[in-house]
């Protein structure tokens, strides 16, 4: 791509790696230069919080509005009933409207901590498309929206194709999401003269419906941005730790924890996790990508305390790095550790150590936690743990005990009172 852009955003986008594609390059630059331009990004509330799979939209988001525009955070309060396809093997789960609401909430907290609501220009919107999509009726919905859609066109996108050859049906409902999706578009431009959408590249078919509707029904311009769908170096999905997802909300995963998580990142990832996940010049974040040995062992904690410091705040990311130099260096136990604390009634006359790996979150299953004692790859204060039928008593909790997966993996056990 040897398009040169004029406005900031656009600039920022292709420098720190956030471009995949553009409906349309020189409109959407032209627009942004000539003054403040709406954008939104849909987040379907399928949890109480996003994961580090949706952290590259967020900081997309938060680059617009640093670039003088106006982010509007969509939440699909409406379509999350229905729930959508793209590239999914199977339905998702239908939640009833209390969850909806609920998870709306927890989702609204993580985005205060990259976006300011407040009530400028480019103050952001939180918006819920079940504010337009709730009353809806559905005669008048097809026959003023339904019309404009090509099933044959519809069913040419990439992410039907491919649930058309799997064993699990593309069920009527899901193959709605596409027609709501694109409505969302419709109504928050002619709402909120919203002029861009964004999202992963897996929602290029979507965010092209939406604008050709509203270019129909209103015959305004409107354009999309997609970004890259990430996976590390090693092709794993971005947003998945070995103890499964890394959510971005402090009660369902500690500061520490989320620290943890950067600072493992592969070495090839380094630099262009700083680029996309940090605000440190592009110039910064090559060179700390291309430090070798044991330097880029450095950059990882940069890259750590910059992305924790932005979530949870500085002294949540100092704090990590202090326990994460503690355990490590020091073999100590840490402040800032993921901590179980059992009661004396759960603990009865003793529980297995098997089970406290699995509650401390350092096993998925009994069977794995089995696995990686049998492996030698548990350890209980630091000595070898080699028996996966050991007792854990009242006597043994005097004081905290800590346990580690590997070498990188920690937390503590102790007794309530």
């Amino acid at each position: 791509m040897t398009y040169h852009p004029k406005s900031d955003f656009m600039a920022v986008m292709m420098q720190r790696g956030f471009l995949a594609d553009c409906t349309d390059y020189q409109g959407l630059d032209e627009a942004l230069s000539k003054g403040v331009v709406p954008a939104y990004i849909g987040f379907d509330a399928t949890a109480k919080s996003l994961h580090v799979g949706s952290l590259i939209q967020i900081m997309m988001l938060r680059w617009l509005q640093k670039t003088g525009h106006k982010p509007i955070t969509l939440m699909g309060g409406g379509t999350t009933k229905v729930g959508d396809p793209s590239f999914r093997a199977d339905e998702r789960p239908l939640l009833s409207a209390e969850q909806i609401d609920a998870n709306i909430a927890g989702i609204r907290r993580v985005f205060s901590a990259y976006i300011d609501y407040s009530d400028t220009p480019s103050g952001a919107l939180m918006l819920n498309n079940a504010e337009w999509l709730d009353g809806l009726n559905y005669l008048d919905f097809l026959r003023d929206i339904g019309r404009h859609f090509s099933i044959n066109r519809m069913l040419s996108f990439e992410s039907v194709k491919s649930r058309l050859d799997r064993e699990q049906s593309l069920s009527f409902l899901e193959f709605n999401y596409m027609i709501l999706q694109a409505y969302d578009f419709l109504e928050l431009n002619r709402r909120y003269g919203c002029l861009l959408q964004m999202g992963g590249s897996d929602q290029w078919g979507n965010i092209v419906n939406g604008i050709d509707l509203t270019r129909r029904v209103l015959d305004h311009e409107i354009y999309g941005l997609t970004s890259p769908l990430l996976t590390t170096s090693d092709g794993k999905k971005m947003g998945k730790s070995q103890s499964g997802a890394v959510w971005l909300d402090a009660d369902m995963l500690s500061p520490y924890e989320f620290w943890q998580f950067w600072r493992n990142t592969t070495d090839a990832d380094v630099g262009r996790f700083l680029k996309l996940y940090t605000e440190l010049p592009v110039e910064e974040c090559d060179r700390l990508g291309a430090l070798g040995g044991a330097e880029i062992n450095e950059a990882k904690i940069v890259l750590a305390n910059k992305v924790t410091g932005l979530l949870h705040g500085p002294a949540a990311a100092a704090a990590a790095e202090a326990t994460a130099r503690e355990v490590f260096e020091k073999g100590g136990v840490g402040d800032d550790l993921p901590t179980l604390t059992l009661s004396r009634v759960e603990l009865g006359d003793g529980i297995s150590i098997v089970q406290l790996i699995v509650r401390t979150g350092l096993a998925g299953s009994g069977k794995e936690a089995k696995r990686l004692i049998s492996d030698n790859g548990a350890r209980l204060d630091d000595a070898p743990l080699s028996d996966a039928g050991l007792m854990i008593d009242a006597a043994a909790l005097a004081s905290p005990i800590k346990l580690s997966a590997g070498k990188k993996r920690h937390a503590l056990v102790q007794l309530d009172g």
